[in-house]
């Protein structure tokens, strides 16, 4: 049997992005998790019935520990001999393709999510752009996450080789038989209720959306925004007194970082999601499967998943009075919202249904090991 080795920097991106696709195709090819163990590689191992392996990598760079982690890796290609070694997450990919062309892996599959440059400027930016180039180069076959993850790519010149996505775009897809509305059955709101599922930073436009909060407020609007995430104070804290505000207002019910998010999108009439920069968010797939519209900004992969007008509304990042407008527009017609609501599951289940993504990167890695 042909072996796959899937590599992650932190096992939790094995346990949440991959979860049941390594099941799956552990069907047809004997396949390897391997990722920094931070407590849950053990829990993949078993809930995928795979094999997995820890090594220690890590997010921020450090010579040292990465070139041990290299050379880790190397050993590791060269004594299992996997056939494919597809990596995502950048760090994770970066040593595991030049360990991987190292050790002569004849199949070497990088899949482009976010690209952490975005946002960056300076001699970081250039650092992190040729980590990318990099990456691109050592592998055979690079997959960008989305079309617009796949232009940025050409825009930027991080490779040349040929880019095609697989399916629609999304690493995993979406179980819409777990994400539906029929799952879950909580007590629903009068009030217009929207909904924000991420990390609580600036990144992610909560600056905007506490300004947005505020004004909406003052026009003496009544609605709810429910919060799910973690604030992170200290790697990307919020402006003046923003984050005392989104924890303490009344409009705002903060639930922290939750499991399972579907009954707080049962509750939600909208997701709010003005996010910077993104690959392919999950997050909007979801609210989309649980039958939500979304208001999000025009960036990679929200304006792939979004039609303006048929599913959700899409705005310009970083603006507050856009995010401010739309957030009012969807209180004051609450009909057209259950509109927009009303095609957004339908467009979820055609284009990004878990079970077709699978089946689809399955063909890839047949196609790739015959050939």
């Amino acid at each position: 049997m042909k072996k796959i080795i899937r590599v992650t920097t932190a096992d939790i991106s094995l346990d949440i992005l991959l979860k049941g696709q390594l099941r799956y195709l552990n069907n047809y090819y004997e396949v390897v998790g391997v990722a920094a163990d931070t407590g849950v590689l053990q829990k993949v191992a078993e809930r995928e019935g795979i094999r997995t392996i820890a090594i220690p990598m890590h997010r921020e760079i450090s010579l040292l520990s990465d070139w041990k982690c290299l050379w880790q890796l190397v050993r590791l290609f060269k004594k299992e001999k996997p056939d494919i070694v597809h990596t995502n997450t950048p760090k994770g990919s970066l040593l595991s393709m030049m360990a991987a062309k190292i050790a002569g892996v004849p199949h070497r599959i990088y899949l482009v999510t976010g690209l952490r440059y975005k946002g960056t400027t300076g001699l970081f930016r250039w650092l992190l752009m040729t980590m990318e180039r990099i990456s691109c180069w050592c592998a055979t076959k690079v997959i960008p996450e989305g079309n617009g993850v796949k232009a940025i790519l050409q825009h930027d010149h991080i490779t040349r080789k040929p880019l095609m996505l697989i399916h629609n775009g999304n690493i995993n897809g979406i179980d819409t038989a777990y994400f539906s509305p029929d799952q879950v059955k909580v007590k629903r709101s009068e009030i217009f209720t929207f909904i924000f599922i991420g990390r609580i930073v600036g990144d992610k436009g909560m600056n905007e959306l506490a300004e947005a909060i505020q004004q909406l407020r003052n026009d003496g609007k009544q609605f709810r925004v429910i919060l799910v995430g973690n604030f992170e104070s200290e790697l990307d804290p919020l402006q003046g007194d923003n984050e005392t505000f989104l924890r303490t207002a009344e409009e705002v019910e903060y639930v922290g970082y939750q499991q399972d998010v579907r009954p707080y999108l049962a509750m939600a009439d909208a997701l709010v999601f003005p996010s910077y920069r993104e690959g392919f968010p999950n997050v909007v797939l979801q609210a989309g499967s649980m039958g939500l519209a979304s208001i999000v900004t025009n960036i990679s992969g929200c304006n792939e998943i979004i039609k303006d007008g048929l599913n959700g509304r899409i705005i310009q990042p970083r603006n507050t009075q856009a995010l401010y407008s739309t957030m009012r527009y969807f209180i004051d017609h609450p009909a057209e919202v259950r509109r927009m609501a009303g095609n957004a599951r339908g467009i979820v289940k055609e284009k990004f249904e878990q079970q077709d993504v699978w089946r689809e990167l399955k063909k890839m890695y047949d196609v790739i090991v015959n050939s």
